[in-house]
């Protein structure tokens, strides 16, 4: 299917979607404004909203995803006369995370909040959140089974439900089809790493300089090939740091010996986080020069599906990949009474329906966490017409949560800086995971008190 293709697709979709009212599912309200965040404008305006009871929604998106979120918030207010809801933009997620802890401590906190995992949990262990359990006990429609446990489960502290989750976001290979088809490879067949690079001497022979490239500029790419072969960050009771351990050497110095020896894989990771990595690798495999990467679903965008199709990622030797499902979390901040807070679930309910999901998903890529999107026609129809949807929708069935971080993400820092030394300057697992460990350890038991 050919890009422009594609894209019409999707706005026709999204375009019948928003007709429709953004579908059945629940009522909500509106805003303010913090430091240099914008409000969107709502249509109707301020006269719109009457004597309703006013919704506050923080969030960070681009100005195309935050277009489509207007329309989802317009929908809703037009749906009820109760709830009004004005969205606030933030310029981006960390700006959203400082101007809310500001705000709750200035007892000016917004109803509604888009954040990333740790931050919402950050929030909920102070206490600053009102948790979801009593609204979810009392709503009829809701149904835990509706979303993908993996991505729930980031909102979740055992029988408490401090934050709904969104959508989410999972890295997949992408392929390029002349490569796989001069090599003679099918790409169905590969279904683990070890199923790639098996394949290494028929893609070089046919021309490619590179068998494959995993994105570099942090660890993404190796966490997510270590959770695949049973890695863990912490040992069950949390007290370890489990990141240099024989499941995570074996998978990081196999890579080593992929880049460094073998001159099959490489990283285009300059030390510089100005992007120019991230476009020089998509050009390697656009042009030829490497039959594949791991990278981003948004990436897909730009694709034309004739010349970079998506797959799963790889798992390790014979277990199913298992890579890291990021979160993003929609959250209620304490302290604005119950009738906001009511407005503000149902708003939540209304924007995680399966038909806004649907909206959602088609245009961004990325993965809804609810699952009965697929029961939206358009939905289905899009899955059709889309790869990328189709292999996501496949991929969240089997993913990974990284764990909740005492440190306030000293550990995942310190895998970052393990990362590069492997990748750019070829240093063994051992050594780099090691160090890692020692460091990581340290702020652990710092963290815990010990």
């Amino acid at each position: 299917m050919k890009k422009l293709f594609a894209t019409v697709m999707v706005l026709i979709m999204v375009a019948g979607l928003m007709a429709c009212g953004g579908g059945a599912g629940g009522t909500g309200g509106a805003g303010g404004a913090a430091g240099s965040a914008q409000p969107s404008g709502t249509e109707g305006g301020d006269a719109a909203s009457g004597d309703r009871i006013q919704i506050e929604f923080w969030l960070a998106q681009g100005n195309n995803v935050m277009d489509l979120v207007q329309e989802e918030i317009d929908n809703f207010n037009n749906s009820q006369d109760t709830y009004f809801v004005t969205a606030i933009q933030q310029e981006n997620y960390v700006k959203t995370f400082s101007n809310l802890q500001a705000a709750i401590a200035g007892k000016t906190a917004p109803d509604v909040a888009l954040l990333d995992t740790a931050p919402a949990r950050q929030l909920y262990e102070k206490g600053a959140l009102v948790t979801f359990n009593q609204f979810q006990d009392a709503d009829p429609d809701f149904n835990a089974d509706d979303f993908y446990p993996d991505f729930a489960a980031n909102g979740i502290d055992g029988d408490v439900t401090f934050a709904r989750p969104w959508y989410g976001t999972i890295q997949i290979a992408y392929y390029n089809v002349q490569a796989f088809e001069d090599a003679g490879v099918d790409p169905e067949s590969v279904k683990s790493w070890q199923d790639l690079v098996s394949h290494a001497d028929a893609f070089k022979a046919a021309g490619y300089e590179r068998v494959w490239e995993p994105m570099g500029g942090d660890a993404k790419n190796l966490i997510d090939a270590a959770f695949a072969n049973g890695a863990k960050v912490l040992s069950d009771d949390g007290t370890q740091v489990m990141i240099n351990s024989p499941e995570w050497v074996e998978v990081w110095e196999a890579f080593r010996g992929w880049i460094h020896d073998d001159n099959i894989m490489e990283t285009k990771w300059n030390g510089i986080d100005d992007w120019a990595y991230w476009y020089d690798t998509i050009d390697d495999v656009i042009e030829g020069r490497s039959a594949g990467y791991t990278g981003s679903p948004v990436d897909s965008v730009d694709f034309d599906f004739d010349v970079i199709r998506p797959l799963e990622q790889f798992g390790w030797e014979g277990n199913e990949s298992r890579p890291w499902a990021q979160t993003l979390m929609l959250v209620m901040p304490d302290g604005n009474g119950d009738e906001r807070q009511q407005g503000a679930y149902e708003f939540i309910k209304f924007l995680t329906n399966p038909e806004n999901q649907a909206a959602y998903t088609m245009l961004t890529t990325y993965p809804a966490a609810n699952r009965r999107v697929t029961d939206v026609p358009e939905y289905q129809q899009f899955l059709e017409e889309n790869p990328v949807a189709a292999v996501l929708l496949k991929q969240a069935e089997h993913v990974s949560s990284y764990p909740v971080d005492p440190t306030g993400g000293k550990i995942l820092d310190e895998l970052n800086i393990a990362a590069q030394a492997l990748e750019l300057e070829g240093k063994s697992a051992q050594e780099v995971l090691d160090e890692a460990a020692r460091n990581a350890q340290i702020a652990l038991d710092e963290a815990l008190g010990q």
